[in-house]
């Protein structure tokens, strides 16, 4: 049994800005702290064996310069990697490239936070369109994947329970907080509120094919 708000409010969303060579890209951070320790979630989510267990398959060469390919998302290229604590790699899906930076670090009163940045150059059109739940969104839903597994002692997740949860109440109200908690941190970050709500309306109704008007109404009371 999964529950919703405990997930959501178990996850911190930060949104903000980087200035790279090619210029100014969004970086979405999400990060969370799971009940293990630091080896053991540098191992869920660096060897292929156990990222197939709450993820996706994943082929290619996990070292520094090598290629990766999760089975039908995003591959790219390991630019950086400093066990136990973090890596650095190319996000590539379709013909955009993104980044992601993933740091590890024992918490002071127990278990480990696993935090992880996003940076993409997103149009303005796209991002008024959408927002960051575009993608935090598939990112909190591979948080309770990676929380599922670890809670059970590396178990694999199963993926027709997942996809039947998701699809679910629950789920449709999970992804509708979510949406709605990466509108408030864009909010915090400067964002018109009232954009960024309509955004996160829009970005309910993708993932779970609501109308638009229902998608952005308040979910229920935590």
């Amino acid at each position: 049994m999964i529950d919703v708000n405990e997930k959501i409010n178990a996850v911190r969303r930060q949104v903000g800005k980087r200035v790279l060579e090619a210029g100014e890209a969004r970086v979405q951070t999400i990060s969370q702290v799971y009940d293990t320790t630091l080896e053991d979630l540098w191992d869920a989510c660096t060897k292929p064996e156990r990222i197939a267990r709450w993820f996706l398959p994943v082929t290619g060469d996990l070292q520094v310069g090598g290629r990766y390919q999760f089975e039908g998302n995003a591959g790219g290229t390991v630019e950086r990697c400093d066990p136990p604590k973090g890596f650095a790699a190319t996000w590539e899906y379709g013909t955009e490239v993104s980044w992601i930076e993933v740091r590890l670090t024992g918490e002071p009163t127990g278990g480990t936070r696993f935090e992880l940045d996003h940076i993409a150059h997103v149009d303005d059109e796209r991002w008024a369109q959408y927002g960051p739940g575009a993608t935090g969104v598939g990112w909190d839903l591979g948080f309770i994947g990676l929380g599922l597994h670890l809670a059970s002692g590396g178990a694999p997740v199963d993926p027709a329970a997942v996809e039947a949860w998701s699809t679910s109440d629950d789920g449709r109200q999970f992804i509708t907080l979510s949406s709605q908690r990466w509108a408030d941190a864009a909010i915090e970050a400067g964002e018109d509120p009232t954009a960024a709500k309509a955004a996160a309306g829009r970005t309910t109704a993708f993932y779970t094919g609501a109308p638009e008007d229902a998608a952005g109404a308040e979910a229920p009371a935590e």
